[in-house]
């Protein structure tokens, strides 16, 4: 399998271009500023985006998929939940920065359990909300992408419009603690860890 990440943005959030190998058919998850650099990569290792992914629908994470999209002529998908914040600045946190926008619709709305195939990649669709209410997971073979849902260390915020504690705290305990120990995690910032260090060692969601 072919995986790349690329920290994009001033909020350095991970992009990462997944595909079955060079040269075939992939997606691109969260390409939330520095479209130009992604292509770059798609370019160089002769990929078909398929999908572009996002795990929801904050400015830092979805910033460029029109970028990419013009170029790839990818489908954009995302939670049915977080389908909302891409008409409303406040939400998709564009407010907050010099230039507030809004985003076209996804052409695939996702759910729960739902799995999409591209090439020979199977990708398993996890309902995580709490960061905000249609946050996703991607279970990848033996990788998960948790976006905003669960760091190396630490989860994420809940204090923004849409999050919710409780749910958060459902959400990891109910489809990320549940993986195999040595489901590697591939988180929206910092670096990667595995389900089972976070497990031991995340004192957010130590059981």
């Amino acid at each position: 399998m072919f995986l790349q990440k690329i920290v994009v943005g001033n909020l350095f959030a991970n992009c990462y271009i997944v595909a079955e190998r060079k040269g075939g058919k992939g997606i691109v998850i969260d390409p939330g500023d520095e479209g130009e650099k992604i292509i770059d990569i798609v370019n160089t290792n002769k990929l078909q985006i398929i999908y572009i992914i996002a795990t929801h629908a904050h400015i830092d994470h979805i910033g460029d998929v029109e970028v990419v999209q013009q170029t790839t002529g990818a489908k954009f998908l995302l939670h049915s939940q977080d389908s909302p914040f891409l008409k409303d600045p406040r939400l998709n946190l564009s407010s907050m920065t010099e230039k507030p926008r809004i985003f076209p619709s996804p052409q695939m709305l996702l759910n729960d359990g739902e799995i999409l195939r591209v090439g020979e990649i199977e990708i398993k669709i996890l309902h995580t909300p709490g960061h905000t209410p249609g946050s996703i997971c991607l279970k990848i073979n033996e990788c998960v992408f948790t976006g905003d849902t669960l760091f190396a260390g630490g989860v994420g915020r809940t204090d923004l419009s849409g999050g919710n504690l409780k749910q958060l705290q459902k959400s990891i305990a109910e489809k990320l603690l549940n993986l195999p120990p040595d489901t590697q995690i591939f988180p929206g910032h910092g670096p990667e860890s595995t389900i089972g260090k976070e497990k031991r060692e995340n004192q957010f969601i130590r059981i």
